[in-house]
């Protein structure tokens, strides 16, 4: 008997048939992994067997009877563990709060806060991780509050643990804490159904893998019989060739220059060069400093330490302030954030809202909006940039995590950029998303402009990077060429800063 089973399950929502009679079924004890680009319909299906969103049709069995989730509150109780993408921590509760919310433990009228603790302790050490519970969650980076969800959702006994996109914020060893512990829950007969845009990880992980696109169901193939090709074949409607383009860019003058930068007290004593087209990667493990640096440069944060910037039209270096985001904005300093949603995205405004935020006051015109020209400017970046959308005038919230981020991307070109900072681009988007943002990072770069790349993901650090700088513990460790970076030494750079 199947732990789980779907059977033509459709949901609508205005205008949009998310899900076409999507099927499938998972024994107990099986790793299931749902794939498919942003859109297919993987979200949707999540919070319905979540108890979030009902079923429009179809039929939900869990252990062979029929289940009608109408609340997440059913969904928990029959089992069914979940962690989001989008985090649903509540940011002025302390972490060992969170983690035990939905089973809060009493001692008589009141609050146990020492089983509080013990539980949420306990939690923790299932996946090998410290952190500090009395710490509220919304002062934790995205890491941090990545690993508090999966904690959040290992308490208590789960039969079905849903895992949506668990491991995008983390390092490599607490992914490979977390893989150690889903194992084991499998082998104690949990159902675990693992969604991920990364393929590596659905390859090494999965039992099998059920492809989604457009809403319906594509097949289901066995992990072990199927190759990564086949996987986004299926995917994508199409063969995807290379992933990565080749790098083309001709490198030209330094643009910008840092001296003794930082953002103290986590990043110190930082100084490099940047080329105009080259894209300069960082490398390091969360907590190293990278987002810090980022933030600074873009002027969101106080920083030591001095910037200069290139005058092209009179061939001299100028100093810039980087008091604020305009100070940087006005260099031709662009940022797109690690959180889109948080600090990119204004996610109830449209479309051509959002892409001309930054350069709102080219189009004004005796203190009003010449909407057409406007218009005119933003449908050209959407057609350049590849933005899917119904309209320009589409609330951006509603689009797909690819399409949200090349938004961002298309605010930033907007200004024409010399220097573009990206925080872990391909966050959270699926393959074909990817492929699409590193065209853009090519072409971007071919055009001139530099950029400097964070990301944790090391394969496309190398394979983007045209040199590469190593944070540990926010200072500089290592500066590496193209041709002699490898994953092992990048690895053991940010690790533990030797190998240099």
């Amino acid at each position: 008997m199947s732990l789980l089973q779907v059977t033509d399950v459709h949901k609508r929502f205005p205008g949009v048939h998310a899900l076409k009679g999507v099927s499938f079924a998972m024994e107990a004890g099986e790793i299931h992994a749902l794939m498919g680009e942003n859109g297919a319909g993987k979200s949707t299906l999540l919070r319905i067997l979540s108890g979030a969103e009902p079923p429009d049709a179809g039929e939900i069995r869990l252990d062979g009877r029929p289940v009608h989730f109408t609340h997440p509150r059913q969904a928990h109780e029959a089992g069914v563990r979940v962690i989001y993408q989008e985090f649903s921590l509540i940011p002025g509760l302390s972490v060992a709060e969170n983690i035990v919310l939905a089973d809060l433990p009493r001692r008589g009228w009141w609050v146990d806060g020492r089983r509080v603790r013990s539980l949420a302790r306990a939690a923790l050490e299932r996946l090998g991780v410290d952190l500090p519970l009395d710490t509220p969650a919304g002062q934790l980076g995205v890491a941090q509050q990545q690993l508090v969800e999966i904690a959040k959702a290992l308490h208590g006994e789960a039969r079905l643990l849903i895992m949506d996109e668990p491991t995008a914020s983390l390092t490599a060893q607490e992914i490979r804490n977390l893989f150690q512990v889903v194992r084991q829950l499998a082998a104690h007969g949990v159902g675990v159904i693992f969604v991920s845009h990364r393929l590596e990880e659905v390859m090494e992980l999965a039992d099998r893998v059920t492809v989604l696109r457009d809403g319906e169901t594509v097949g289901t193939l066995r992990v072990k019989e199927a190759s990564p090709e086949e996987v986004v074949r299926r995917m994508v409607g199409r063969a995807i060739g290379e992933f990565y383009p080749q790098r083309r860019a001709r490198i030209g003058r330094t643009v910008l220059r840092v001296e003794g930068f930082g953002a103290p007290p986590v990043v110190t004593g930082l100084t490099f060069e940047l080329r105009e087209g080259e894209v300069l990667g960082l490398a390091g493990l969360v907590g190293a400093g990278r987002t810090e640096t980022a933030e600074a440069l873009f002027g969101l944060r106080p920083h030591a330490g001095a910037v200069w910037m290139r005058d092209i039209a009179r061939e001299e270096w100028r100093r810039i302030p980087l008091r604020s985001p305009r100070d940087a904005i006005q260099a031709g300093i662009g940022y797109l954030p690690e959180d889109r949603k948080q600090s990119g995205l204004v996610l109830r405004l449209a479309v051509r809202d959002n892409m001309t935020h930054p350069t709102l006051e080219r189009y004004l015109a005796a203190g009003f909006v010449r909407r057409g020209k406007e218009a005119a400017a933003v449908r050209e970046r959407a057609r350049a940039l590849a933005v899917r959308t119904p309209s320009i005038d589409a609330v951006v919230e509603n689009l797909s995590g690819g399409n949200q981020q090349k938004v961002v991307l298309g605010k930033w070109l907007e200004i024409s950029p010399r220097v573009l900072i990206l925080d872990e681009p391909t966050r959270g988007v699926d393959v074909g998303a990817k492929v699409e943002i590193y065209r853009l990072i090519q072409e971007m770069t071919e055009q001139g402009t530099a950029v400097i790349l964070i990301s944790s993901d090391i394969p496309e650090l190398l394979a983007l990077s045209d040199r590469l700088l190593v944070l540990r513990r926010g200072r500089l460790v290592a500066e590496i060429g193209r041709e002699e970076a490898t994953h092992e030494r990048v690895l053991a750079l940010c690790s533990q800063g030797v190998g240099a």
